[in-house]
């Protein structure tokens, strides 16, 4: 009896090592990258964080998007001083980033390759995703220049108005497919990480 709770006891400690050895075990997934977690739509935003049209003073043309990072809002200009506003999730620290670009390309539930540097940092990201709604890339994207960042939705609308992506600003589903209705392909993007005064 002794010999076999001693072999059991081996046993349980050599799947232990395994454990601890496997690749991606020691390496936890992003809070916001969950590939395959189906989006709760039923989450409710805080209020602040909800689309709603603003006082939003600019002296950018209307149909602009101008991000900035450190609110955590995203503006679509009306003109007259207004803007459209979407809460938003932004890129963790070392991930922020501004400019100005154009949107490129959209796409209705795109796929999802993540780029090789974002594979070199969660090597137990997928290759290739499907859209849909387990895709962490939600129901729509715009595609930032010829840049690896995009705006789009999400699988985890509880991330929004935070800083945890690898760079990509993220809205809940209704809102992202609601900005994608709104803005063409050639949209200018101002991305700031403070306001300007």
């Amino acid at each position: 009896m002794i010999g076999m709770s001693r072999l059991f006891g081996r046993l349980a400690f050599a799947a232990s090592l395994l454990l601890l050895a496997a690749p991606g075990h020691a390496q936890q997934p992003d809070v916001g990258d969950e590939p395959g977690l189906i989006a709760n739509d039923d989450f409710e935003l805080p209020p602040e964080l909800r689309k709603q049209m603003v006082f939003f003073r600019t002296s950018e043309p209307p149909g602009t998007i101008v991000v900035q990072t450190s609110e955590r809002y995203l503006y679509l200009v009306q003109g007259n001083n207004r803007a459209l506003r979407y809460g938003i999730g932004v890129g963790r620290e070392g991930f922020q980033w501004q400019g100005l670009l154009k949107i490129s390309r959209k796409a209705e539930w795109p796929d999802w390759v993540p780029p090789p540097e974002m594979i070199q940092r969660q090597p137990y990201l997928p290759r290739f995703m499907a859209g849909g709604p387990g895709n962490p890339l939600g129901a729509r994207a715009m595609y930032l220049g010829s840049t690896v960042y995009r705006i789009h939705g999400t699988n985890r609308p509880d991330t929004i108005g935070t800083a945890i992506s690898s760079g990509c600003f993220r809205l809940v589903n209704a809102d992202v497919a609601d900005l994608y209705e709104r803005v063409p392909v050639g949209t200018k993007v101002v991305v700031r990480q403070r306001p300007s005064l």
